[in-house]
């Protein structure tokens, strides 16, 4: 089973052609396919072939509303606060970021991520895909070496950790790939990564 996962296209069309040019089996879009309060018809009519084997979560720049009914209108999977299990392999979702100074619509504070976290704690194999990345790790760092990430995502991935994590959110640390853990753990990025399973 081949997993496309990318993040933060914010509007770049042409990003969000090659990451759905990619061949997989699933692709998950891992939140701000644009920049609020741009509408995602034009991201939806480019994703629109793939049907349900896009799932969607909002980021920080979405609502969990708008996913919905971006997931309705063009038949794709909403990911946000779910679990979906295929030949044994869970995949847990959650979109929206820890607070930022931006005020955007999909922020979360870091107990209600962790409350929300909790229900993937017992899931063998997890595979976790989150907006947020954990925090105090390669994946959060922005310029000048500051960290953004959540307190929340980092206290669960060292307490239940997962075989892989995923997340986007901080552009800087797009791509980095880390060893957390046991956890195999990326902030996709636009590029996107391509999981085997």
């Amino acid at each position: 089973m081949l997993v496309q996962i990318f993040s933060d296209i914010h509007g770049d069309l042409r990003a969000l052609e090659r990451a759905a040019a990619v061949e997989a089996d699933i692709y998950i879009a891992a939140g701000d396919l644009v920049t609020w309060p741009a509408p995602l018809d034009d991201c939806g009519k480019i994703l629109a072939p793939l049907g349900r084997k896009l799932w969607a979560m909002p980021g920080n720049n979405e609502t969990d509303r708008q996913i919905a009914a971006f997931c309705s209108q063009f038949g794709f999977r909403n990911f946000h606060d779910s679990v979906i299990e295929i030949d044994g392999t869970h995949f847990g979702g959650l979109g929206y970021s820890n607070p930022t100074p931006f005020d955007t619509p999909g922020e979360y504070s870091e107990r209600e991520i962790e409350q929300r976290l909790a229900k993937f704690a017992a899931l063998k194999p997890l595979v976790l895909v989150c907006h947020a990345p954990p925090l105090d790790s390669p994946l959060d760092e922005s310029s000048g070496g500051l960290h953004f990430g959540s307190s929340a995502v980092r206290a669960f991935l060292d307490a239940h950790p997962p075989a892989y994590f995923f997340c986007g959110h901080i552009h800087e640390a797009a791509g980095r790939v880390a060893q957390m853990g046991p956890t195999l753990a990326a902030n996709v990025g636009k590029k996107g990564y391509l999981l085997e399973l």
